[in-house]
């Protein structure tokens, strides 16, 4: 006998609202206006904010009903990938009820019996919103260790042949992740070891995020928002005074949704109120302490 689904008013606004409240949380965490998301998805800024609110278009709760009636998640009618191996399926399905705990122990387990330990790792990643420090303690780093410095940025107007704002501009932020991508995964396939500083948003994007991690020792170098508000605009970036409350507010949502991602780095260091040659040398010494520093060695 086939079970009947009543869905209720009630149903359909909870679901619309946490459709909205997914978007809404995708866009802080790869730091897009809405105004730049409507450009680069061809969906007007009006049904954007609709969507956001919980008001999207009925289409997606006729999706819906379509993927209960068939007895699958609503993701296997919109992903692009083969379907999933039984043991696959199997080991997500039993994945599901584990709490965030257990699951950064069975990560740990999985990285410790199949993975690259992080003394293993033969480049170093910097991670953190622009701002925190990348660029400056990243050269400071590869100076003190004979290392290579890379910036993302540079790499991927390499991998495009364009720069980013051409990148932006021409193609969009989605042609922008598939260079940053490629551009990463050609830095990591190098034998030579490599400092390397990326981009704030790197780890709001799943898979690129993840091969930073198994490739790379990453260090979050992390910051307040105030000190990160006010070396942007030393930098000479001057728009966030334009609408200083409002740039802060965005600033301060961005990085509650980015901490999680960042926590995950092989560790942390907080550069707040240190100016560069205090936060350089204190970090040079956190790293020879470090039980998983790759050059360890090299800093006796």
């Amino acid at each position: 006998m086939v079970e009947e689904r009543h869905i209720t008013r009630d149903d359909e606004a909870a679901f619309l609202a946490a459709v909205g409240e997914r978007v809404r949380n995708a866009r802080a965490r790869r730091g897009m206006s809405r105004k730049i998301l409507a450009r680069d998805s061809g969906v007007s800024e009006r049904y954007l904010a609709q969507l956001e609110s919980g008001a999207g278009n009925i289409s997606i709760l006729l999706l819906r009903q379509i993927a209960r009636a068939m007895d699958l998640p609503m993701t296997d009618l919109l992903t692009d990938q083969a379907p999933l191996s039984v043991d696959l399926a199997l080991l997500l399905r039993q994945m599901e009820d584990l709490s965030s705990e257990q699951l950064q122990e069975l990560q740990k387990f999985i990285g410790d019996h199949f993975g690259i330990a992080p003394s293993a790792k033969r480049h170093i990643a910097l991670i953190g919103l622009r701002g925190a420090g990348k660029t400056t303690l990243g050269r400071y780093i590869a100076g003190k260790y004979g290392l290579q410095f890379v910036e993302m940025a540079h790499e991927i107007e390499t991998e495009a042949g364009a720069s980013l704002n051409e990148i932006f501009d021409l193609y969009g932020q989605s042609a922008y992740r598939r260079f940053e991508r490629r551009a990463l995964e050609r830095i990591i396939s190098d034998p030579v070891p490599k400092i390397i500083a990326t981009g704030g948003s790197l780890p709001s994007e799943p898979q690129t995020y993840a091969n930073l991690l198994m490739h790379c020792f990453t260090i979050w170098l992390k910051a307040s928002p105030e000190d990160h508000m006010d070396r942007v605009i030393a930098q000479g970036d001057m728009r966030p005074m334009r609408g200083q409350a409002e740039a802060m507010a965005d600033l301060k949502r961005i990085l509650v949704q980015r901490e999680p991602l960042y926590a995950r780095a092989d560790m942390v260091f907080d550069t707040s109120g240190k100016s560069a040659e205090q936060a350089g040398a204190e970090l040079v010494a956190a790293l020879r302490s470090h039980p998983a520093w790759p050059t360890r060695e090299a800093a006796a």
